[in-house]
């Protein structure tokens, strides 16, 4: 377990709900991962991410899924792509990546709370 942190250091942290519009492969990545574009409605509007989640996730099987990720991390280089929003998952017992979302619809752009 980390350390406790408090509840106003939580609310610094923008989690949000998106649908993602596009997948394709990543091959200039070191791991294997997908380039994801993802909706997060009018507000934050189409979001690009880097994701290692090839185990379980082909491109084709990921377009319309709403996904959960951060969305205020400034943006990162991976390779030649720039990863704007961290989308999260958790590890299964082999150490692969399962995207966390929500179990039932809910409006692009939704705020974690």
């Amino acid at each position: 377990m980390t350390d406790q942190i408090a509840f106003t250091d939580f609310l610094k942290v923008d989690i949000r709900v998106g649908t993602i519009v596009s997948a394709e492969p990543f091959p200039e990545a070191r791991k294997p991962a997908l380039k994801l574009a993802i909706d997060f409605g009018p507000e934050i509007g189409i979001k690009k991410s880097s994701a290692q989640i090839t185990k379980y996730y082909a491109p084709e099987t990921l377009l319309g899924r709403q996904v959960v990720a951060v969305v205020n991390f400034p943006p990162r280089q991976i390779g030649p792509f720039m990863s704007e929003v961290l989308t999260l998952g958790v590890p299964d017992e082999n150490g692969e990546v399962v995207l966390l979302h929500p179990s039932l619809a809910v409006p692009n752009g939704a705020r974690m709370f």
